[in-house]
């Protein structure tokens, strides 16, 4: 389902986000391809259409996120709420291994949410390892 969202109201979302997913970090500029604007709680299950409930994420991270809003946490077998950028810090459930190539999960949160929305696919592992080694990686993150 497509939702209009005003660009007066993505330019705000890009300006907070840094042009970069987020959920793997992925910029824009990277990727060299457009964000996307992900509703964090799904408009099919009652999410609006407002900066406290829209994020960036690069199209990979929202295809797989869909509508849910929940996925299983691999280590607990707990059924536990997706990480929520607007709510949530990034490095509170997240890290980097040691050559940034993919993102671990340090919580329940962190954990089912790089498995359900595949934060680690081959293709991007491998870019990663790429931006890596020329210094495009891992970005910036805000203390």
């Amino acid at each position: 389902m497509s939702v209009y969202i005003s660009q007066n109201l993505r330019s705000q979302i890009e300006a907070f986000d840094n042009k970069r997913c987020c959920y793997c970090l992925t910029t824009e500029e990277n990727s060299g391809i457009p964000m996307t604007i992900d509703h964090i709680q799904p408009v099919s299950k009652g999410g609006l259409n407002t900066l406290d409930n829209l994020c960036l994420a690069c199209r990979t991270c929202n295809e797989y996120k869909a509508g849910n809003k929940e996925a299983i946490d691999p280590i607990t077998g707990q059924n536990v709420a997706l990480f929520n950028p607007r709510q949530q810090i990034w490095k509170e459930h997240f890290q980097w291994n040691s050559d940034a190539s993919q993102v671990e999960g340090i919580t329940s949160i962190g954990r089912a949410s790089v498995i359900a929305l595949r934060v680690n696919n081959a293709l991007i592992v491998a870019t990663r390892m790429r931006w890596f080694a020329i210094g495009w990686h891992p970005p910036e993150l805000e203390s």
